[in-house]
């Protein structure tokens, strides 16, 4: 494929010629859940951005500001530049923002003494702009150079989000360190343990934080009588022995203290000349801790700072030593700055290869001039001072520290670190980009394994297979010769949906696939008005071709009210929602489009073609040709009953939302979610997984039952607010002790984090959500459907130009997903299936949403007309009239997207086994609400709905004489 990537092989008339990699670029993308991968959520960290535009300044308002700014974040939708200028402006005794930013050079230009705190801001909002935008387009050329095909990585400007799916990644931990590394390169000079004799600092350090003194004591010798029993010379006791006094070295400062018993002192160089102790790697941190307090710093030279080694190193004393063991260095910095006398900046070129001489892979670095020049200086004075070592370092952590032998000019050089191919590719790759901008913390993460999204990608099409057929079938049945031109509008439909969405580079996900399942169904709908319509025209007694062309004419404008608020509603949800949300919003605004295009236009073309010739063309069957014909049903005479029923549902709901709540996923309460498959005949249950993780986590976690009859969701907040790199890991491995204990089946932990472990318990797919991207989501959802509901409203209005009609609307679609809600917060833990509350959920909301108010609105139109027609009538009969009318649209579309939906919710696998379910309680609580709702509202609202009309001229004139 390398040999030809580039090679035309693919030529179209009047379209040119396609290599390879233009053809891999535009197939259709899919998603994580159906392919396997990893996605991620990043927030940039503006924090740090603006502590190192102000040159680390100590101004306490300044620092309590940003500390305010970042709490804040975690429960606003705002940025946090905005959040920052609010929260200094409550700060008492505050300075000018200008004369805490004017220090940095950039912003030298930009602001002055005079700026007001306002100005100051403004211009903070562009460099953090400036920030973000390099940041997203550095991750994105690490990402290719990552080797991930067809990644997606989309920019959330207004909260300062990127987005970053790389499906088929194999390796979660090689990306999120890609993805996380700051790749600061920097070179220090260090310090020996033997220099001024420093690793007795440790001890002291030891003994203050004992409690004792900061000076260790002496030490002294004292001596040890040994005593050897004597044996023959065929090996026995003989009763006497001999004795030896040996002496021994005590040294008090050396007995283990809360920094020593956590860290091994290294005396004897045994990692390394540089090496002042070693300690395992969840230890780390508390060493940290201890060695950051001010007054043991105190104790160490005030240029010094300690560093962990990058990668657990070798025991050069003890080879066959395997613990994993990480180095703790003191490099030393140049005296009043916390900057390395040569970082990143200065490499021009960087790759890898192995050493000649050891084999090693290595990073071969180029610097420019000006860090060729600072390099050659500090391998100089190195050599000059005893061969000393030099520390090269990414993003604070030792990756090695050589000894010098020499002076290297040229600023070519070499750095080895025990990597293997990969990571020496990687690096060098990182190197090359540069450092980014600005730190950025991973918020929310999801891993999905290649077999989970085998499964889904199999019960997706099965289920979008199984719903278009019977769709073809039923169409045919119902609507006869009419039918099969409804299929090739709906074929042609499929055809341009996929197309669309291959040419956009949409990535096609779980809640896309639902997407275009409910699309299909819906577009049905457009194709049941227009031939509900013709139906009744010629029933009417008109001729075929008169009731065509009369049918398509009346039909336009309920099918343009119809799709447009469903358009509003995914157009809430794709500037709302986040991930696959956002996705399955773009595939519900294509498939609208294209389903106006294909039934109005290639519809009516198809069927003028047919019957251009003179040839007939049925509308219905002999079963279905008097279906729903004729109704005379008092649908308004029964509302009081209706609203008793309605309001009797929403109670208990209500009740239960109050006392039992939902069953919220972790998008809404932040946290890690893991689903865990165990081997075929393991005996495990929920309630002593449940028992069992308790131990392990510290409180029991949520543990539910996943469709397949061996999977299990795990839900723990269990370290969800540590910041630390390694939460995640540290989660993962509480994880498998508690299963562990649980199976009592020693699993590898490295093959337990697999994603396609075969035959042991492996965790299948997994996420973290923190709690500011869970607050965010929460946010977003309430801000989504308030926008929908008040869109509606407007559309509505303007429509009908009648405040009764939009209000009607609105509370029938509060009563749709107030009912979807009330059923949720009942079944939950009852059903064999998921109901959890998450992000599909509130986009099923959303849906239902839009698929309710086009049932509601296609009424509205006929009654709309009818008042027009009869003006004679009373207000009832006509409402009832338009009921009747539309009641076999109403029923025909109902009924062809529970065709659609039913296979996902049987066949959709336990992911989107709730989203469908949402999806069927909506399409059945809408069609009931546009009849026993949202229209004996709007009947009960209004004294009058008929259209007011100008009286004769007599009463006119009469009117306007007694107004002059």
């Amino acid at each position: 494929l390398d040999s030809i990537s580039s090679e035309n092989i693919f030529s179209i008339p009047l379209l040119g010629s396609f290599t390879y990699n233009e053809l891999k670029q535009r197939q259709l993308a899919l998603g994580l859940d159906l392919k396997g991968g990893m996605s991620s959520v990043l927030q940039v960290d503006l924090k740090e951005m603006l502590t190192n535009l102000s040159r680390g300044s100590k101004d306490q308002a300044f620092n309590n500001a940003l500390d305010a700014a970042a709490e804040a974040q975690k429960t606003s939708q705002s940025d946090f530049i905005s959040l920052f200028g609010q929260e200094y402006a409550k700060q008492p005794d505050k300075k000018n923002l200008a004369f805490i930013f004017r220090r940095d050079g950039s912003m030298q230009d930009l602001i002055n003494t005079e700026s007001s705190d306002g100005e100051v801001i403004r211009v903070l909002r562009e460099k953090a702009n400036e920030t973000v935008n390099l940041t997203f387009k550095m991750l994105k050329e690490r990402i290719n150079k990552l080797g991930v095909v067809q990644p997606n990585v989309s920019l959330d400007e207004s909260r300062d989000l990127i987005l970053v799916e790389m499906p088929g990644i194999e390796n979660p931990e090689r990306a999120r360190e890609f993805l996380n590394a700051s790749a600061a390169l920097e070179f220090w000079d260090t310090y020996r343990p033997s220099d001024n004799n420093l690793i007795a600092m440790l001890s002291q350090a030891d003994a203050k934080l004992k409690g004792g003194a900061a000076e260790a004591p002496a030490a002294e010798t004292v001596y040890d009588t040994i005593w050897s029993p004597k044996i023959d010379t065929l090996g026995n006791l003989t009763g006497d022995s001999t004795f030896q006094v040996v002496p021994r070295v005590v040294n008090p400062a050396l007995e283990t203290g809360p920094l020593l018993s956590l860290l091994q002192i290294d005396g004897q160089g045994a990692y390394g000349s540089t090496s002042f102790g070693t300690a395992a790697k969840n230890k780390r941190k508390a060493i940290s801790e201890m060695l950051d307090r001010p007054d043991i710093k105190g104790l160490f030279p005030a240029d010094s700072k300690f560093m962990w080694s990058r990668k657990p190193q070798t025991n050069f004393a003890n080879p066959d030593d395997n613990e994993e063991r990480y180095v703790l260095h003191l490099i030393k910095k140049i005296a009043g700055s916390e900057k390395a006398l040569i970082e990143g900046d200065v490499i021009v070129t960087a790759g890898h290869s192995p050493d000649p001489i050891t084999g090693q892979m290595a990073v071969n670095l180029r610097m420019n001039n000006q860090g060729s020049q600072k390099w050659a200086e500090m391998t100089t004075k190195a050599a000059n001072n005893g061969n000393r070592e030099v520390a090269i370092c990414i993003d604070g952590e030792v990756i090695s520290a050589p000894r010098v032998n020499g002076p290297i000019p040229g600023g070519n050089t070499q750095i080895t670190g025990d990597f293997s191919v990969q990571e020496a590719a990687d690096f060098a790759s990182l190197l090359e980009i540069g450092k980014l901008p600005a730190t950025v913390n991973t918020i929310q993460e999801s891993t999905v394994g290649p077999s989970l999204g085998a499964k889904n990608i199999s019960s997706s099409i099965k289920s979008l297979i199984v719903g278009f057929v019977l769709i073809l079938v039923f169409m045919v049945l119902y609507y006869g010769g009419a039918g099969m031109f409804s299929i090739l509008a709906l074929l042609l439909n499929m055809f341009f949906i996929f197309g669309a969405l291959a040419s956009f580079g949409t990535v096609l996900t779980l809640p896309g696939i639902a997407g275009i399942v409910l699309t299909v169904g819906m577009a049905v709908d457009a194709n049941v008005i227009i031939f509900e319509r013709i139906r009744e025209e010629l029933r009417a007694g008109k001729t075929l071709l008169a009731s065509i062309s009369d049918g398509f004419r009346h039909s336009y404008s309920a099918i343009i009210d119809a799709n447009v608020t469903t358009l509003l509603v995914a157009m809430v949800l794709a500037y709302f929602g986040l991930g696959p949300i956002k996705g399955f919003a773009v595939v519900l605004i294509i498939g609208v489009l294209s389903s106006l295009f294909t039934a109005v236009l290639i519809g009516r073309m198809l069927i003028d073609w047919w019957t251009k010739g003179d040839r007939g063309l049925t509308f219905w069957t002999g079963a279905s040709k008097n279906a729903f014909a004729n109704l005379k049903i008092d649908w308004l005479g029964k509302r009081k009953i209706a609203y008793a029923i309605s309001g009797m549902v929403i109670l208990a709901g209500l009740v239960s939302m109050f006392a039992r709540g939902f069953d919220l996923g972790v998008d809404f309460k932040g946290g890690y979610s893991y689903n865990v498959e165990f081997p075929e005949g393991s005996n495990v249950s929920k309630d002593n997984l449940q028992s069992g993780l308790a131990t392990a986590f510290g409180k029991a976690p949520v543990v539910k039952a996943v469709d397949t009859r061996n999977t299990f969701n795990i839900v723990t907040d269990y370290l969800v607010d540590d910041t630390a790199d390694d939460a995640a890991d540290r989660v993962i491995q509480k994880l498998h002790e508690g299963i562990t204990s649980v199976t009592g089946a020693q699993v590898p932990f490295d093959k337990f984090k697999l994603t396609d472990a075969i035959g042991m318990a492996h965790v299948t797919s997994s996420t973290k959500v923190g709690p500011t991207i869970a607050d965010d989501i929460k946010t977003s959802s309430f801000y989504a459907g308030i926008f929908a509901l008040l869109l509606i409203f407007l559309y509505i209005f303007i429509r009908f130009n009648k405040w009764q009609y939009s209000l009607g609307a609105v509370t029938a679609l509060f009563h749709d997903t107030l009912v979807v809600l009330s059923v949720f917060s009942i079944l939950h833990g009852v059903v064999p299936f998921s109901m959890e509350v998450d992000q599909a959920f509130i986009a099923a909301i959303l849906t239902v949403i839009g698929y309710s108010i086009n049932d509601t609105v296609v009424l509205f139109d006929r009654i709309r007309e009818f008042l027009g027609i009869y003006p004679k009538q009373d207000t009832d009969s006509i409402l009832n009239m338009a009921i009747n009318s539309t009641f076999s649209r109403t029923i025909i579309t109902s009924i062809t997207t529970l065709i659609m939906i039913t296979p996902l919710f049987l066949f959709g696998g336990g992911s989107i086994r709730g989203f469908a379910f949402a999806l069927i309680i909506g399409i059945v609580v809408g069609t009931y609400s546009s009849i026993f709702v949202a229209t004996p509202i709007v009947r009960d609202l209004s004294d009058d709905l008929k259209p007011k009309k100008i009286e004769s001229k007599k009463s006119f004139s009469k009117a306007a004489k007694s107004v002059r």
